[in-house]
């Protein structure tokens, strides 16, 4: 089944009386019933794959997924993958958000934490060599310059060395990428972002290629107290339905975007573009498209800031994957300590008209100083 198939109708989902939304079932204690054991607390989840975790793990193409109450929260129990005493490699280029949770985490949980360039594949040899490595922790692609690592030899590089490969392909989501399919161990999503699709949830979720890691996993989130709300997954559920639809359209607006500011000389970063460090690379790994986030390079900060205030479309935040369009200085979201560059904004593509976009990003450089 494809799917858009699946997706459409939620695997034939049923309210048990012949509707076809699912149920939301809101409470967090359940009687006993007779000739069954007791129903445990809320807090510790289904007993096994709820609809939501079987519908995540047929996208990625997983052998199990577990759903969480943030995209952070999912990254912090991919980190009780790792024995104590290990270290993790993490994007050095990548989302700044996950470098400091993963800063602050791996220090309280005896573990080490090494950024690398995951492009430069005899760097990332070179810092596996130590044989103390549990973890290699990817991007596909890296937020928010969007480079391309080769996941295929990532993967062979991590196994050889006895870690785990872990990708963040929040960005480009299952319709592009299927990182358990090139080699990965884990997946991981931001679910908040391209999966629901209306910016009215936070989930999280991990796709596992194998499922003997399952059960850690959900005693991390029973202890924790991260597992998804009933009202969370049942919005994500309703997003997943136009996922497909959704991105489709998205992606082909970023790939007509990026050409369009490449062709005004503008530095632009996407996977997409002919002159991208790594297209080669995301040819022989993407699917469907190149995705919908892209980013460009003004010359300064401020004329960053300039573009940035004049748009009247876009909206002025940070995040991804919604309906509306959103743009952002990155530096100056991410503020002290950023390694982004001081002049480069950050697009995400939303459902609205190509042809506004573009004519807002028109009149906003429009009123920049000539020369």
């Amino acid at each position: 089944m494809k799917i858009d198939t699946l997706l459409a109708g939620l695997d034939a989902v049923s309210d048990g009386a012949g509707g076809l939304v699912p149920p939301l079932r809101l409470a967090v204690t359940h009687a006993a019933q007779p000739g069954a054991p007791a129903s445990g607390y809320a807090r510790s989840g289904a007993e096994g794959e709820t609809l939501l975790e079987t519908i995540l793990a047929r996208l990625d193409g997983a052998a199990t997924a577990l759903a969480f109450a943030s995209g952070a929260s999912a990254a912090l129990a991919a980190l009780a993958l790792v024995p104590p005493g290990r270290e993790v490699l993490l994007e050095a280029e990548g989302y700044y958000e996950f470098r400091g949770i993963l800063a602050r985490a791996t220090a309280l949980r005896g573990l080490s934490l090494r950024l690398v360039d995951m492009t430069d594949l005899e760097a990332v040899a070179g810092m596996l060599s130590s044989g103390r490595t549990g973890l290699v922790w990817a991007e596909f692609p890296g937020n928010p310059l969007w480079q391309v690592p080769d996941l295929p030899r990532l993967s062979g590089l991590a196994h050889q060395a006895g870690a785990l490969l872990l990708v963040d392909a929040t960005a480009a989501t299952p319709h592009h990428i299927r990182p358990l399919s090139l080699g990965a161990d884990v997946a991981l999503h931001s679910a908040t972002k391209f999966l629901n699709g209306h910016g009215d949830v936070l989930a999280g979720a991990l796709a596992l290629a194998e499922s003997a890691a399952r059960p850690a996993l959900m005693q991390h989130r029973t202890d924790t107290g991260t597992t998804l709300a009933p009202f969370g997954e049942w919005l994500l559920l309703r997003g997943l339905r136009t996922f497909v639809l959704r991105m489709e359209r998205a992606s082909a607006t970023a790939a007509r975007l990026a050409g369009w500011l490449a062709d005004r000389g503008l530095q632009v970063h996407y996977p997409g573009l002919p002159d991208h460090p790594q297209h080669a690379l995301a040819c022989a790994q993407y699917t469907n498209g190149f995705g919908p986030v892209l980013s460009f390079r003004m010359g300064s900060a401020a004329r960053a800031d300039a573009v940035v205030a004049a748009v009247q479309v876009f909206r002025r935040a940070t995040s991804l994957g919604s309906t509306e369009s959103l743009i952002e200085r990155r530096a100056e979201t991410e503020g002290a300590g950023t390694r982004c560059p001081e002049d480069l904004i950050r697009l995400s593509i939303g459902l609205e008209a190509a042809e506004d976009l573009i004519g807002d990003l028109q009149g906003a450089l429009d009123t920049l100083p000539k020369g």
